[in-house]
């Protein structure tokens, strides 16, 4: 398939189908572009309405081009389409964009047209893009086959370009290319992917992956339909070192429509897709304009920064100001080693802040020697990363030649933000000082690419645990039976025996120890506690009694249809924290962990950490440090600090469970799991198995 790919990314001659001569329709305008731009390979209108077209000789039809053809574009009909490609294919075309819309997405005779378009290319093996596909172009062989006017309007590209433009909406592809080329970001490949009847997002990232014409791919993503190529696509682009910035739109909260657990609604679509992004050090973009600056940020040579940031401002109020900003934004700012202090405070005033920020005052641009002194003890300390310099205007041009010479010198990352009318931004630029005209869209393109520079190399994903093969119980099935299966994998068991009646419960009470709770079996209830199905706290026999006729009548009324098995009767427990923790199927990117805060408040407080599965014990320990409530873990005001390993060992098991039970298992989750005071383990409170849907 690559090799098909590349007919279609990096074509050496391309016939339009469908040609004409007007440059104003789709399909003439490629051909103007290919023209304009010399692209250099084999262009072959066809369509036999027209002799010549853009200088070209016009053929009649595809079998009437005599030399090999790459690539075919098509601008013809819908109901054409298939019947074209399968002549292009038996004149031996490896690759094909189909421009038209009126597929799947019209319905009816659209979803036949796509089902033969479907077939013929599993059949063919061609590469097929779209339908309803914008087209491409490879800007460093200006193979043009996208009808876009923003190659016409854009500032134009000079050179080669090492960013790869990969989006599944072609007006998104437009819009972005035209902000980034006005920050002269060189392209590479621009991409959309249209319907992905036959090629999808992941495809394409995959080829990029390994390309050696992209360093960069600003992605635009809708719905992912192959996440586990995307994951693969993902860890070769960082094994390469190189960056995937995505903005995701759509982000609406599939899982608020599941009503039978907590983890669906709490993982959802959005949240799976920002811990996937996290996992992979994947960029999420909010807007284009961030997205192309953080681009114009990637190409700079210093990809050795990291999240350690000094700011060096002319005004203590900017200096506190940014950061605040960076802080915020996870940045660190470190305070400056005293030996550096010692050397700044050689030409800043008393009332100059020296520490970091550093606030140099005004009047230090009229000494251009301490200028270079302070650059250059700032570009070779260890305690930082990079250097944020806030210099409006004027006084920018005047520490410019030093900027320059220190970013030069050495690999540290500079950046200027300059809110005035600065001449030297486009000198700064070459000595590739990254220079911002605003200073919320620095913070919002610096923050995230200095994270990133900080993942870079770091485990994220674990490997895949060894798993034993454990019997799943006929689902749906009730607490003791979910109870039963993941207490195989490491987490404990507490007594649990079904009681028929009464009489029973009594005895099991007496045996664990009052106070008890008394809980309503059922397959068919997964949330007793709605369905008045749990009473708390109850003291001694008489109290267990009247809850056990309480609680089965109210799970009757609650759900007549449930079958009941019984009651369980568990011992109350006491702990520091409740958690939730779910593993569940995601439909793109499959086995996914969720942990928050537990119990009844889990959907109120929406406290969540998430993460593709497996996880580790050390990945388990930094979900629950992302929790806002994690200072109830750790010793919040005097309480005792929670058994955090017994903890990450329990968020593994729940995983492992899932990983090693069979498809139809779509759903594990342990709500609340207990966690009591260091060195005293964990507690199931509750667990259920779902199965998954037809």
């Amino acid at each position: 398939m690559r090799a098909a790919l590349d007919c279609l990314l990096n074509p050496g001659s391309i016939a339009m189908i469908g040609a004409s001569a007007n440059a104003g329709r789709i399909g003439g305008m490629p051909l103007e572009l290919l023209t304009r731009f010399g692209y250099a390979g084999g262009i072959y209108p066809v369509n036999p309405k027209y002799q010549e077209v853009f200088g070209k000789r016009c053929w009649p039809d595809i079998e009437a081009v005599p030399e090999p053809v790459d690539l075919a574009v098509l601008a013809i009909a819908a109901a054409d389409v298939t019947p074209m490609l399968r002549r292009c294919h038996a004149k031996g075309v490896r690759a094909a964009i189909v421009y038209a819309a009126g597929f799947a997405e019209a319905g009816g005779d659209g979803q036949r047209l796509q089902d033969e378009l479907e077939a013929f290319v599993a059949e063919s093996g061609m590469a097929v893009a779209g339908p309803n596909c914008m087209g491409f172009a490879n800007l460093n062989t200006q193979a043009h086959t996208a009808f876009a006017s923003v190659f016409k309007t854009a500032p134009a590209q000079i050179g080669p370009g090492v960013v790869s433009l990969l989006t599944q909406s072609g007006n998104v592809c437009a819009a972005v290319y035209a902000i980034a080329r006005k920050l002269d970001l060189p392209f590479s490949h621009f991409i959309n992917t249209g319907n992905e009847a036959c090629l999808d997002f992941s495809q394409y990232l995959e080829y990029l992956a390994p390309d050696p014409q992209t360093e960069i791919v600003l992605g635009y993503i809708e719905q992912l339909r192959d996440g586990e190529r995307f994951v693969r696509a993902c860890r070769e682009l960082e094994r390469q070192g190189k960056l995937l910035i995505a903005l995701k739109a759509g982000n609406t909260d599939k899982g608020a429509q599941a009503v039978r657990s907590h983890t669906s609604a709490l993982a959802g679509d959005r949240r799976v897709y920002a811990a996937a992004f996290r996992q992979l050090n994947v960029i999420e973009a909010s807007d284009f304009a961030q997205m192309a600056h953080l681009a114009s940020l990637a190409t700079l040579r210093h990809r050795s920064a990291g999240k350690r940031v000094a700011v060096l401002t002319m005004s203590g109020a900017l200096g506190a100001i940014l950061a605040d900003k960076f802080i915020g934004a996870g940045l660190d700012l470190p305070d400056l080693p005293e030996a550096l202090q010692a050397v700044l405070r050689g030409g800043i005033p008393d009332y100059g802040m020296v520490g970091n920020p550093v606030d140099v005052t005004g009047n230090v641009v009229n000494d251009p020697a301490f200028v270079r002194t302070v650059l250059q003890a700032l570009a070779t300390t260890d305690a930082i990363d990079a250097v944020v310099v806030y210099a409006p205007g004027y006084m920018l041009d005047r520490m410019a030649d030093a900027l320059a010479e220190a970013s030069r010198q050495h690999q540290r990352l500079f950046i200027a933000i300059d809110t005035g009318l600065a001449q030297s931004r486009a000198a700064l630029r070459e000595a590739e000082v990254a220079v911002f005209d605003d200073l919320g869209l620095a913070v919002s393109a610096l923050a995230p690419y200095l994270l990133w520079c900080e993942a870079r190399g770091k485990p994220r994903i674990a490997p895949m645990p060894p798993l034993e093969t454990v019997p799943v119980p006929p689902l749906p099935c009730n607490e003791a039976d979910a109870r039963a299966y993941v207490a195989a994998f490491g987490l404990p068991q507490a007594r649990v025996q079904c009681d028929r009646d009464a009489d029973e419960a009594v005895a099991e009470a007496q045996a664990a120890g009052y106070p008890v709770a008394l809980k309503i079996l059922s397959a068919d209830i997964a949330h007793k506690t709605e369905a008045g199905g749990v009473a708390l706290g109850l003291a001694d026999a008489a109290a267990v009694r009247t809850a056990f006729d309480q609680v089965r009548q109210a799970a009757a009324q609650a759900q007549p249809d449930a079958r009941i098995d019984g009651v369980m009767v568990q011992k109350m427990e006491r702990g520091v924290a409740e958690l939730i923790v779910g593993a569940t199927r995601d439909p793109v990117f499959g086995p996914v962990l969720t942990v928050g805060l537990g119990g009844v408040l889990t959907e109120i407080y929406q406290d969540t950490s998430h993460r593709l599965l497996p996880v580790d014990e050390n990945i388990a320990l930094q979900m629950l440090h992302e929790l806002q409530a994690f200072a109830l873990l750790d010793g919040y005001r005097g309480k005792p600090r929670a058994d955090l390993a017994a903890a990450c060992r329990s968020i593994v098991a729940i995983g492992n469970a899932l990983l090693a039970a069979p498809a139809h298992v779509a759903e594990i989750e342990v709500n609340p799991l207990l966690i009591k005071e260091a060195g005293q383990g964990v507690a199931v409170l509750d667990a259920l198995i779902l199965p998954a849907t037809p």
